[in-house]
This record gives C-alpha cells, sequence and structure tokens, in this order.
C-alpha cells in the first residue's frame, strides 16, 4: 500500500504535464480531440506554448471544425483600427473579434486550409461563400491574401477580387489606388482599389446611400450601401 502510495507521489507530477501538453493550435484539433464539443470559445496557442489566445469554434457549420478569425454581429467593437492593432487580437471572442494577421498567417501556413464566410441581413436573410483554399503571406509582404476555389453558398464571390493584395490599414497604405481605401471606406481589409466586400467596415444598419461603401458589405449579394447585420469568416484545415 506503501509502495503504491509512493509511485503515485512520483508519477503525479508527470501525469498532471501529460494532462497539460494538449496545445491546440486551432479548432480542429479542439474538435478531433473531443468531437462531443459545442460551439464556443476555447483557448488555442496559434504560435506556440507562450502565446494563448481565444476563439470563437463553430463545431456545427457544414462538419464544424471552423476556427472564426473574424466576426460582426451588433456593432459593439470598433473595428476602425491602426496596424498594429489589426496585427493582434481585438475585441471579445464570445461577440465580435478579430484574431489577428500574425495568428492568422500561421494558422494558414502550418496547415492548407479552406474559408467559410457566413453573412446575415437585418431582415433575416442568410448567404455564405467558400474557398477551398486561403492563406496569406507573412508580414514582409504585408500579410498578402491568396484566396481561390469558390462555391457559392447564395452570396455571390465578392472576395476573388482582393486575391494578391496585401493588407491595408488607415496608418498602413498598401492599397493600389492612388488614395487611401482605409480611410475612404472606415475600415481594414486586403483593398485593391478599393472593395467588393468591406467586413471590418462601420456597422450600420440595411440600405444606407449617405455614406458610400463605409459599411459592412458583401457586394455580390446586397451591393455596396447595404451594411450586413452579421458577417463570419472562418477557417479549417482541408482534410
Amino acid at each position: 500500500m506503501k509502495l503504491v502510495s509512493v509511485v503515485l507521489v512520483l508519477l503525479g507530477p508527470l501525469l498532471i504535464s501529460c494532462q497539460q501538453l494538449f496545445l491546440p493550435v486551432d479548432c480542429s484539433d479542439i474538435y478531433n480531440n473531443d468531437n462531443t464539443l459545442p460551439s464556443g470559445v476555447y483557448t488555442i496557442h496559434p504560435k506556440g506554448p507562450s502565446y494563448a489566445v481565444q476563439v470563437y469554434c463553430d463545431m456545427d457549420s457544414k462538419g464544424g471544425r471552423w476556427t472564426v478569425f473574424q466576426r460582426r454581429m451588433d456593432g459593439t467593437v470598433n473595428f476602425y483600427r491602426d496596424w498594429k492593432q489589426y496585427y493582434n487580437f481585438f475585441g471579445i471572442a464570445a461577440g465580435e473579434y478579430w484574431l489577428g494577421l500574425e495568428s492568422l498567417m500561421v494558422l494558414t501556413n502550418v496547415k492548407h486550409c479552406e474559408l467559410l464566410v457566413e453573412m446575415e441581413d437585418f431582415e433575416g436573410l442568410k448567404a455564405s461563400a467558400h474557398y477551398s483554399s486561403f492563406s496569406i503571406e507573412s508580414g514582409y509582404f504585408d500579410y498578402k491574401l491568396h484566396v481561390s476555389g469558390f462555391t457559392d453558398g447564395g452570396a455571390g464571390d465578392s472576395l476573388s477580387y482582393h486575391n494578391g493584395v496585401p493588407f491595408s490599414t488607415f496608418d498602413k497604405d498598401v492599397d493600389r489606388w492612388n488614395g487611401n481605401c482605409a480611410s475612404s471606406h472606415l475600415g481594414a481589409f486586403w483593398y485593391r482599389d478599393c472593395h467588393n466586400t468591406n467586413p471590418n467596415g462601420v456597422y450600420r444598419k440595411g440600405a444606407d446611400s449617405t455614406l458610400h461603401a463605409v459599411g459592412v458589405e458583401w457586394a455580390t449579394w446586397k451591393g455596396h450601401n447595404y451594411s450586413l447585420k452579421a458577417i463570419s469568416m472562418k477557417i479549417r484545415p482541408v482534410v
């Protein structure tokens, strides 16, 4: 009996250490470890054990395993932010938030990822767009976007227009326009000259043309002057 107690005392720290070794990189790791878990907020480690961040994991849509990296739903978070904040995480994982360019870059380069964009208007209609390949380059290339393999879920393809361009904010203008797309459209995104989608724009309510193309928009679905009620962008590894 004493021997058993001694063994348990000696093995205790090792057992605890083994339990702590599960450090999921993304929501797919969490799902694969336990596929009974519901959608909700979880902690992931996209940049290694020393870096932890909370994200919303969608375990339901189209087979689940999705790591949400961008979400708008009620206008409670200001998305008109500078480069440093888009590099990092901001918002609340249970509500509106942005995961961060550096974390997103790591996730889409460690694993080949697909992208699902889901959206809803103020009339209760929902639509989506799926892309079979999604990644961004390193910060050295200003997190240039690569997206392809569009499949329509009713929203149309507003994102392919942005393929191959770097990420811009109002204080780091790297778009192809002679003006500043982020400042003109009050957001931050992979602007070309300027956009077909502006998910990080100003949260407005539905159709409003008083200020052109500054809302949370997906032009191929609702046009440039309809600001959506909700939009989320989520990735998962391609199996």
